[in-house]
């Protein structure tokens, strides 16, 4: 502590914490000895909880102190003074640091009162690292060895294997049928890339709600709407899927996506409230939440004939003659790279980490080697496979490859193959005038990833986006 007049004084942490601190230590020694309680202790830990949130402002804070010669010889001031001293490392000397120390923030300067150094890093890490597990197992249910287990789907109308409407839905008709998606979610955006390019969100077909990521305003999950109501007029100029959506629930007009659930379910759902989410409007009930079927469904849709197409092709996205090499694509693609990049990601031990990091380069090697010799995943045609392969290529460097710790290796990088199928993509057009460039805002996805995943990004802070993914889909 600095007692001269000519030193600068610290401010010390509020009185009643340290007394608190300096009792519990105390009582903790005291009882220990006489081997009578553990009550000193609690009071000790306790202290230290109440003091992390000022842990990050030490450093700042320490700096200060890079004019007050005596000071500067305890062991932590004396780290600080250094630092400041040698200007950041800009080469420009001592005053500039000591001046841009002295406009930093204080805190409650921990180190330079609490007793052990290691028992505060320790403590605080053992209480950061539960935390994170415990945030993380909420939103993503783990085993036993830390690995993502993602839980299986909730509602379904099996769609029939060859690829056609189900009979047991009723027939496709203007009104009937609505689809429930977010812009972030990959899941979402392969049922979203099926219906714009069999051109069913512009003709009417199927209508199409746009949800809010925002799992602040969501009772349940992270999906809201944007309003209550919000006008269905079609504008004269459509520059995204987003511009064919409504912002609103049309069926109970709900605030957020478990509303829908609730009113589906006569208020009886208890489940996940989950997108995309297929609904019947007429029946009111839900048609399927499972990604893949919803697929499937619009897939086996055609677009009223509006209109000349000049050329436009119509795209079977599971051809007969495809079907075995797409089913066998689809079911390694989906457990090795689409969920692969997640349970990188929400791995909570090393171990489950490592296995799946591996496993998810592996298969996307796999796919590079695939797409040498074949334009397509499934062949020379686009198809299902591709739909459910491109949100997560789409997403990989500007979000996978950082925050979920998957970037070992890169598409625009080191999988060329890969890179140059991902280019190819945002040319293709289908029944719908849009291009699948424009079925993804995928600054705006990274922003939900970033800000809305805060236990694996506690600052919120959003990286800025590689320039060759900017566009979502990088031009040719």
């Amino acid at each position: 502590r600095a007692r001269s007049s000519r030193l600068v004084k610290i401010p010390a942490p509020r009185t009643e914490l340290r007394e608190l601190f300096v009792r519990g230590r105390g009582l903790s020694r005291a009882k220990n000895r006489a081997g009578t309680s553990r009550m000193g202790i609690r009071v000790h830990w306790f202290a230290l909880a109440l003091s992390f949130p000022a842990l990050h402002a030490h450093a700042h804070s320490a700096a200060r102190v890079a004019r007050a010669p005596l000071v500067a010889r305890t062991g932590i001031a004396r780290v600080a003074v250094r630092c400041a001293a040698k200007g950041g490392g800009t080469g420009t000397g001592g005053d500039e640091g000591a001046r841009a120390a002295a406009g930093s923030r204080g805190g409650l300067r921990l180190l330079e009162w609490v007793p052990s150094q290691q028992l505060l890093v320790l403590t605080a890490k053992w209480v950061w690292r539960t935390l994170f597990r415990v945030m993380l197992s909420e939103l993503a249910p783990q085993s036993d060895a830390g690995a993502y287990m993602r839980p299986t789907p909730q509602a379904g109308a099996n769609a029939a294997p060859d690829g056609r409407w189900p009979a047991s839905l009723p027939h496709p008709e203007p009104g009937r049928y609505h689809l429930y998606v977010g812009n972030a979610c990959p899941w979402c955006h392969r049922a979203i890339i099926a219906g714009s390019l069999k051109g069913l969100f512009g003709s009417g077909l199927v209508g199409i709600s746009v949800l809010l990521d925002d799992p602040q305003k969501a009772s349940r999950g992270g999906w809201a709407f944007e309003h209550r109501t919000s006008s269905t007029a079609m504008p004269t100029e459509i520059a995204s899927i987003w511009d064919l959506a409504i912002r609103h629930d049309p069926l109970f007009g709900a605030a957020d996506l478990r509303g829908v659930y609730d009113g589906l379910s006569e208020g009886s759902y208890t489940g996940r409230c989950t997108a995309p989410l297929l609904v019947d409007l007429k029946d009111v009930r839900i048609v399927s939440s499972e990604s893949a079927e919803i697929v499937r469904l619009l897939g086996a849709l055609d677009a009223p004939s509006s209109g000349p197409r000049v050329n436009v092709a119509v795209i079977d996205l599971y051809p007969e003659a495809l079907r075995t090499a797409i089913d066998a694509a689809n079911e390694w693609i989906y457990t090795e790279v689409n969920n692969g990049v997640y349970q990188c990601g929400f791995a909570t031990q090393q171990g489950a980490y490592e296995q799946a990091e591996q496993k998810l380069h592996a298969a996307l090697e796999r796919l590079d080697a695939m797409l040498a010799s074949s334009k397509f995943v499934a062949g020379a045609q686009f198809t299902e496979a591709d739909v459910r392969l491109l949100p997560t290529i789409a997403r990989f460097d500007g979000m996978y490859a950082t925050l979920f710790r998957c970037g070992r290796k890169t598409v625009r990088a080191d999988y060329s193959n890969i890179h140059r199928w991902l280019c190819e993509m945002r040319a293709l057009r289908g029944l719908g005038s849009l291009p699948l460039s424009a079925t993804l805002d995928l600054v705006a996805a990274q922003r939900s990833y970033y800000t809305n995943l805060f236990p694996l990004n506690p600052s919120g802070i959003v990286p800025a986006l590689p320039e060759s993914a900017a566009d979502g889909l990088p031009p040719p």
